[in-house]
């Protein structure tokens, strides 16, 4: 099981190595750079789609069918800042540098500002965490910040991506019920 998860973060880091390879110059590429471009392409969409809706919909949640106790729109941007912050820290082997509050952010960050502010902060301090990882720490084993259990650093690298990808998916779906085309569709 492990190796087949160490396979499948490999892909996912040559893929987006190789894509970025082929826009600049040929020449290897370190696996900080390879994670930390892929942070920066989630970062790009989450935080355009966290700034694209209006502020007096950031409380929405779509209630017509199947969406009983969904996270808000506000609650999706300040639940993804959140795991930024612990899963970097688990990374860096340190304590989030601020608050982060529950798995939904802290109560005390509530406008549209105060939230994409948080949002940014944590995706700075993403970047600072997977910067840190190299040859020697990317696979040795951590303590996962989600209960029993060890992980590694390379697999919260990966995680964070694909968690933003995921909360993402359902910010678009909000936009587009709103009449709001999303900014990497447009």
């Amino acid at each position: 099981m492990k190796l087949a998860f160490a396979g499948l973060c490999l892909a996912l880091t040559t893929t987006f190595g190789f894509a970025q390879a082929t826009k600049s110059a040929p020449e290897p590429r370190t696996m900080a750079e390879v994670l930390d471009h892929s942070v920066s392409r989630v970062e790009a969409e989450f935080v355009d789609a966290a700034d694209a809706m209006p502020e007096d919909k950031y409380e929405f949640a779509p209630t017509n069918g199947e969406f009983k106790g969904v996270r808000t729109f506000n609650q999706q941007v300040k639940h993804v800042a959140a795991v930024n912050y612990l899963v970097g820290a688990t990374m860096l082997g340190e304590k989030p540098p601020i608050d982060i509050g529950n798995e939904n952010g802290p109560d005390s960050v509530k406008s549209k500002a105060e939230i994409t502010k948080f949002l940014k902060d944590s995706f700075a301090y993403v970047h600072k965490a997977v910067t840190a990882i190299d040859e020697k720490n990317s696979l040795a084993p951590i303590k996962s910040p989600f209960g029993q259990g060890n992980t590694t650093r390379l697999g919260l690298a990966t995680l964070i991506v694909g968690h933003c990808f995921d909360h993402y998916g359902q910010m678009v779906e909000y936009l587009r019920m709103n009449g709001i085309i999303p900014p990497a569709s447009r």
